[in-house]
């Protein structure tokens, strides 16, 4: 492990162990050196950030087969410019008028299944979110009824866990939306990598997508990318920095800009299959630390849509006599290290479960968390086993 940087403890921060993800609250990712040097480097001139703007957007429409990009301050603000440029395009009179969206189109349209605590954004901007669908399904016939005159863009989220199979696939959304002249906007902040998916949502149609820059590209914290469009990224443009407009108050500086185009410039020449193997090989060696205990199903799961990493993933069978994943995740947070997981009941058919997601650990960090689990998982389990065998018994009669 790195030694804690001086002014942490200055400040008396501890360093945490990030093994549930890219999650903002415990700092993202690890920023690539290459791109700490470049805002170095961009920190000793100035430029005018409108032209910035400009060659730096269409410099990553190129990496990404786009027609056009913007660097936002996060993926977040991405959102909210996203509604911006549905909303008020490029007219200078809505832009200055918004968050205030009456009499202009501001109705954006969203699965039940899609709604998150970040669809905040679309609102911010002065949209009115229009839900449809149920929890776990969406009909094709819920979107076009949904679609009016006040009718805004469709908002697509595509994350972890938020796709079941009855609601609609974007590729459908698309082509609804699209037949009525409506926009789609897509949120895949944190859908990197695969790389793949830089240019697939945009191959399969969609008007506006947001990154973040400061997960898996590595670049800074507070950037991000929205690419799509060439009109849309346009009004984008206006609705933001440096312009008096509501994306004012999402800034993003120079140096970030630098930061961003080099993270991205290295994250797209690097070899996944290699980075994919190095992930597989921290989880096996985390799952093979714990396997032998009793009652965990300990196993390496990946998959396109809510496991685009490798994950070392523990589930708790009816066999498991010791604390709850819950118990489990918040001792490991409150010990020393702070070490973060994933926790909660999303596969596998079990109540509970936590998963480790390998891109922030650090070499060594794999060992501390299989010592940190083996004592959290085995300090409490003071279960008699016998006692357990007899209640195991009288359920099997009882389900007789």
């Amino acid at each position: 492990m790195d030694a804690l940087p001086a002014i942490y403890r200055k400040l008396g921060v501890r360093r945490i162990i990030h093994a549930s993800g890219t999650t903002t609250r415990y700092g993202g990712t690890l920023l690539r050196p290459e791109a700490l040097e470049a805002m170095s480097e961009a920190s000793r001139v100035l430029v005018n950030m409108d032209e910035l703007n400009e060659v730096a957007g269409a410099a990553i429409a190129r990496m990404l087969g786009a027609e056009a990009a913007f660097v936002t301050a996060g993926a977040s603000a991405g959102l909210i410019l996203q509604a911006a440029a549905c909303i008020a395009g490029d007219d200078p009179g809505k832009i200055t008028r918004l968050p205030d969206t009456r009499g202009m189109k501001n109705e954006i349209v969203i699965q039940r299944a899609h709604r998150f605590a970040y669809d905040q954004a679309y609102r911010v901007a002065g949209g009115t979110l229009v839900e449809i669908g149920l929890a776990r399904r969406t009909q094709p016939f819920e979107l076009e009824d949904a679609i009016t005159d006040r009718t805004a863009a469709v908002a697509y989220l595509i994350s972890p866990f938020t796709s079941p199979p009855g609601i609609l696939p974007l590729e459908q959304v698309i082509a609804i939306a699209h037949r009525r002249g409506v926009p789609v906007i897509v949120d895949a902040a944190s859908m990197l990598p695969p790389r793949d998916n830089l240019t697939k949502f945009l191959r399969l149609g969609a008007d506006l997508v947001s990154f973040s820059g400061g997960k898996g590209i590595r670049g800074p914290q507070s950037t991000g990318i929205l690419a799509g469009r060439r009109d849309l990224v346009r009004a984008v443009t206006l609705n933001a920095s440096p312009n008096q407009a509501l994306g004012r108050a999402a800034k993003t500086s120079k140096e970030e800009i630098a930061g961003l185009l080099t993270a991205l410039e290295i994250f797209m020449a690097e070899d996944e299959a290699a980075e994919m193997k190095r992930y597989r090989d921290v989880c096996a060696t985390i799952v093979d630390g714990l396997a032998d205990l009793p009652g965990l199903r300990a196993v390496v799961e990946q998959d396109p849509v809510n496991r685009v990493l490798p994950h070392a993933v523990f589930y708790f069978t009816p066999e498991w006599i010791g604390p709850s994943g819950h118990a489990v995740q918040v001792a490991l947070a409150q010990g020393e290290p702070h070490i973060y997981v994933q926790q909660g009941a999303h596969q596998g058919g079990y109540a509970d479960e936590i998963a480790i997601d390998p891109i922030n650990l650090q070499p060594g960090d794999e060992q501390v968390i299989v010592a940190r689990l083996r004592e959290e998982l085995r300090a409490r389990d003071t279960t008699d086993r016998s006692a357990l065998d007899r209640v195991h018994e009288l359920t099997r009669r009882a389900d007789r």
